[in-house]
């Protein structure tokens, strides 16, 4: 049986393509973005969370602990992760949901009715479907028997995805999605793997040939001050997009929102990485019109 690791399922989705949607979000990211807002989805593996702000000190989870990983403390519950087997007996008798276990395998036959549930909202909006991560392709055998089901069903069918992965997955997932929404991070390759772990030469070959295709791509960006809103990476994003086949001028900017480190502590994991800033309204004023110049449509979300 064909099984992808899915950390969410977000029903009413309005930002991640046309319509109301249903996004499916997997677990596992072959980039390690600094500023990434979902740590959560980095990892492939299952994973625990744990608000204290909502445990209310039952201590039903420790008392049901199998391998006694859990003790109460003054911050709230802590959990010794190296006897922890993420069984997620704790997440099931905590009254107040404090703990959250993130990811699980959904069988292709269970996930179809979650979406065959939400069709009436599909067909009133035009929405559909919209697969997104973590990396969707890294689970690439689920993703194309997902969206070939939905296809069956005449779903709109939306990828989210970096294109970091093997040409021939990107070309095959193509076959059977109508559009892609691709984030654009970094034009520059060595300030590319600074950031995000990898360079970005299969990312822009991979959205060279995908261009080749008859899918709608929509490029987004998110917007990190002293990152990547200088007038030469916009210059340079806004060359790559008119070099390729195709009308490919459309552009989401996503101005960085910090709201990982709350994330970061939930996980048992504080955030130690740089904090970035949003661009203030005036230099995303600036960036539009700089697209714009270049004959590409830049909105702000999407």
């Amino acid at each position: 049986m064909t099984t992808g690791l899915i950390f969410d399922i977000k029903k009413f989705a309005i930002n991640d393509g046309p319509g109301i949607r249903l996004t499916v979000f997997f677990k596992g990211c072959n980039l390690a973005c600094k500023w990434c807002h979902n740590p959560e989805s980095i990892s492939p593996k299952v994973q625990k969370m744990y608000n204290a702000k909502k445990c209310i000190g039952s201590v039903k989870c420790i008392e049901n602990c199998p391998n006694d990983a859990l003790k109460m403390t003054s911050e709230g519950i802590v959990t010794d992760y190296n006897i922890c087997n993420l069984c997620g007996i704790c997440a099931e008798v905590c009254p107040t949901k404090a703990f959250e276990m993130l990811g699980s395998e959904i069988p292709i036959s269970e996930l179809m009715k979650k979406i065959d549930n939400e069709a009436i909202f599909f067909d009133q909006s035009g929405g559909g479907v919209t697969f997104s991560g973590g990396e969707p392709l890294m689970h690439s055998d689920y993703l194309i028997e997902a969206l070939k089901e939905c296809g069956k069903r005449m779903y709109h069918r939306v990828v989210d995805t970096t294109a970091f992965a093997k040409l021939e997955t990107v070309l095959e997932v193509a076959k059977h999605t109508e559009l892609f929404l691709i984030d654009l991070k970094v034009m520059d390759s060595e300030k590319h793997k600074e950031f995000t772990a990898v360079g970005n030469e299969k990312i822009l070959s991979n959205i060279t040939e995908l261009a080749k295709t008859n899918c709608e791509i929509i490029f987004r960006i998110p917007l990190i001050k002293d990152v990547n809103t200088s007038e030469e990476n916009i210059e340079k994003t806004a060359n790559f997009i008119n070099s390729l086949e195709g009308n490919r001028r459309v552009v989401n900017l996503l101005p960085y929102h910090n709201i990982a480190g709350n994330k970061h502590l939930k996980l048992g994991a504080p955030n130690k990485n740089q904090v970035f800033e949003t661009p203030n309204l005036n230099e995303i004023a600036n960036i539009v019109s700089l697209f714009d110049s270049f004959g590409i449509s830049a909105t702000v979300g999407g």
